[in-house]
């Protein structure tokens, strides 16, 4: 897959089959940041002790990471718990080609030690568990409550099977009542499906586009 370094020299790459990039090319680790920890409130729920996250489309791994980083930045001894969903497996040998800063590398070699053949981490309080597949059939392995979800699939037309209102539905199922969806994504179907699957829709941050993102919650 074609490299490319991103507006704040992290480094993303280009997915052939779906013609994108895995990331904002104005910076791969700042979107993490700024329209999946932030807007999630990942700082402020670390605080309780525990936090259990859905990360779908897990990727690079760069939500994530920067939800480690932040929670435990925030809380040092807070438990965390991620179910992260990816139907490619060729993400592990990208993974392993990334150099990362200092400040984030002994996460992220945590996150390196994944592989088809080991799915699951366990260290330093993060218990990071990866389910291998079609997110549509993986969520539904998922019997925790998350607090926060990160919705970052491929865009709606390239990758439109993870953007529908059964999809939401599922997911909705598997969120406390006081989480957070976070998404890029502010298409006007993608908002209607939310809805319809019993979300209620604000506008997210705009980092990295003229557009704002999507953060939904879900309602009783």
């Amino acid at each position: 897959m074609k490299q490319i370094i991103t507006g704040d020299n992290s480094i993303t790459f280009e997915n052939p089959v779906y013609e994108q990039a895995y990331h904002s090319l104005s910076g791969a680790l700042s979107e993490a940041k700024l329209k999946y920890a932030e807007p999630c409130k990942i700082a402020e729920k670390a605080k309780s002790g525990s936090l259990t996250i859905l990360d779908i489309c897990f990727g690079l791994g760069y939500n994530s990471l920067l939800a480690i980083h932040t929670a435990k930045a925030s809380n040092p001894k807070c438990k965390i718990k991620i179910y992260a969903l990816e139907m490619d497996p060729q993400v592990f040998g990208l993974i392993n080609k990334i150099d990362m800063d200092q400040e984030y590398a002994a996460i992220y070699n945590m996150i390196k030690r994944l592989s088809k053949d080991k799915l699951s981490i366990k260290q330093g309080g993060v218990d990071l568990q990866l389910h291998l597949g079609d997110a549509r059939e993986t969520i539904l392995e998922i019997k925790d409550k998350a607090d926060a979800v990160f919705l970052d699939p491929f865009s709606p037309p390239k990758n439109p099977e993870l953007w529908t209102e059964e999809f939401f539905s599922n997911i909705h199922a598997r969120m406390k009542k006081s989480a957070i969806l976070a998404t890029y994504s502010c298409a006007a179907l993608v908002r209607i499906n939310l809805v319809r699957a019993g979300f209620d829709v604000k506008d997210g941050p705009h980092a990295g586009r003229y557009a704002p993102s999507t953060l939904a919650f879900p309602l009783p």
